[in-house]
């Protein structure tokens, strides 16, 4: 596989691996750590949403500026080692039990992704720019992308036997030491990057950083403030007078603005010959936003169906596996003091305060009478955070499968444009939520737990979308991009998929506003629906586009 390919991407792939290994690792976990009541935050569902749609929404934001920073004066290389250590230690940090502290972990994360994730995207397309791998580029940016899923893959498994065995510190502390590895793997295939890893510096035209500062990042945080102060108009269901759904959602909405003033301005400032691909790339932009907005429900919607919703139950020989692992917890089946939840699974509080109650553990409110064990008796859950290695383990499996079929069409020279690969992959993830919809009314809408059966059916076709989308936007944006504005398009990329991620904080913060959650899971195919039309719309001005530059 390796021999057809520039000699550094094993090392971009293993140190992609393992900064993945720590990202979602954290990920994981990191709405099950804020809703923990003893050893968490105790925060709501809505609560907890937020800060996890703001959180990867800030964490794709950064990249704009790292990519920028490494075109005009770091480098790649550079970039991308700073960025590792940044977000390592992070990880160390957020295991430390302290709200403040929590944000500050956050913080480094969020800055070190910015030098990190647009840089290494980058430097690898600097290889299949040269004329012997232009034919191989989308190949070899799936098979990047199947590193990224190895590591999310694995990464839960460490996740859940570190929490359930140690606590929470311990398995954020493995996603830092996942993140060093990723570093001393890069530094290792140093050599192999010689003339691809320069910095680009400033060129003829481009505007140079004090204006950026002074006219772009000034004036998102002056925006965002003004987002954050800003109210609309009060209402029962809005007591708050949220524009948006939160202070949060307000000030980043607003603080987006300059930014994508800046990437506007990029077009009608661009040379004739750079016009057209700068407006399909950020066409391109606008589309896949809503993609990300239902996509990465995994850390926050899907993680809730899959603790609250999903039967874990485990016997046999299942139960012993796991158990020896650690990847299980037992629970039993015995009334004690618990937090109370209404009806619909909302934590209940009075003024920040839960609220308590006898009962049974949560988990068996929603398991049918004839299923419930005996007075006292223990049952053996598997770990929630596993459910984040479905869609992975899926990408693994899929993604030979799916190099394979457009190779096959390649040699027979009728494989699809990078745009229409991206139409389609909007398409097939529409059609994913439908899965979800069926698995609300197999069980008649929460009142019964489902199989995890459908959580591995939903990812399964999502990746399948998500295969022909992700990995060829990446190669889009190196196609397309002028060469002097590289890195600050593929910024642009992760730009959309950052505003994607807190639509999506702002849809699972929703939830609990759905006492259907079908309706829940319409929303979302409605929104994929409206992107799939939209991109077919465009698709044939994009080709036209992506045929004068010669590419496909």
């Amino acid at each position: 596989m390796w021999n057809k390919h520039p000699k550094a991407l094993p090392f971009l792939f293993l140190s992609e691996m393992w900064e993945r290994f720590g990202y979602y690792l954290m990920i994981g976990i990191f709405t099950l750590y804020l809703k923990d009541v003893e050893a968490g935050f105790a925060m709501t569902e809505k609560e907890a949403s937020d800060l996890y749609g703001t959180y990867i929404a800030l964490v794709f934001l950064t990249p704009f500026l790292g990519g920028l920073i490494a075109d005009r004066y770091l480098g790649y290389r550079k970039s991308i080692i700073i960025g590792g250590l940044l977000m390592s230690s992070g990880y160390f940090l957020m295991g430390i039990h302290s709200i403040t502290m929590l944000y500050v972990a956050m913080t480094l994360v969020i800055v070190g992704n910015g030098f990190f994730k647009p840089n290494i995207s980058t430097l690898l397309g600097n290889f299949y720019n040269e004329d012997k791998f232009k034919e191989k580029k989308d190949e070899g940016y799936n098979i990047f992308y199947m590193g990224i899923n190895v590591g999310a893959t694995i990464c839960n498994f460490f996740g859940a036997v570190l929490y359930n065995a140690y606590g929470w510190s311990w398995a954020f502390a493995a996603a830092g030491v996942g993140m060093l590895i990723g570093v001393v793997v890069f530094v290792l295939g140093t050599k192999h990057y010689t003339g691809h890893d320069e910095k680009k510096g400033t060129q003829p035209g481009d505007m140079p950083f004090w204006k950026i500062i002074a006219f772009i990042l000034i004036p998102s945080v002056i925006f965002g403030v003004i987002g954050w102060m800003l109210k609309g108009v009060a209402s029962d269901a809005n007591p708050d007078s949220y524009i948006f759904g939160s202070d949060s959602t307000d000030a980043f909405i607003f603080a987006c603005i300059p930014v994508i003033f800046f990437y506007g301005s990029l077009y009608f400032k661009a040379k004739t010959e750079d016009k057209r691909p700068i407006g399909a790339l950020l066409a391109i932009f606008a589309v896949v936003i809503l993609f990300w907005a239902v996509f990465k429900l995994n850390g926050s919607a899907l993680t809730t169906w899959a603790d609250r919703y999903t039967d874990r139950e485990m016997t046999g020989t299942s139960q012993a596996v796991f158990s020896g692992l650690k990847l299980s917890k037992e629970v039993e089946f015995k009334k004690d003091s618990i937090e109370l939840y209404d009806d619909e699974f909302r934590l209940q509080k009075e003024n920040g305060v839960v609220k308590k109650e006898v009962n049974y553990p949560l988990y068996f409110r929603n398991v049918p009478k004839e299923k419930l064990p005996q007075e006292g008796a223990k049952v053996s859950l598997w770990a929630t955070n596993l459910s984040q290695s479905i869609n992975p383990a899926w990408v693994i499996i899929l993604t030979p499968l799916v190099v394979a079929f457009f190779t096959f069409l390649r040699g027979r020279k009728k494989e699809p444009s990078t745009p229409t690969k991206i139409a389609f992959g909007l398409l097939i993830s529409a059609l994913s939520v439908l899965v979800m919809v069926a698995a609300v009314k197999a069980g008649s809408n929460g009142t019964e737990k489902v199989s995890v059966w459908w959580l591995v059916a939903n990812y399964g076709v999502i990746t399948i979308g998500e295969l022909f989308l992700s990995p060829m936007g990446l190669s889009v944006v190196s196609k397309l991009s002028p060469a002097s504005i590289t890195s600050l398009m593929m910024g642009g990329w992760f730009l959309a998929t950052s505003i994607g991620n807190k639509l999506s904080g702002v849809l699972a913060s929703m939830w609990d506003t759905y006492d259907n959650k079908e309706d829940f899971f319409w929303v979302n195919f409605g929104l994929l629906m409206f992107a799939t039309l939209l991109m077919f719309a465009l698709l044939k001005q994009l080709n036209k586009v992506m045929k004068e530059k010669g590419i496909n």
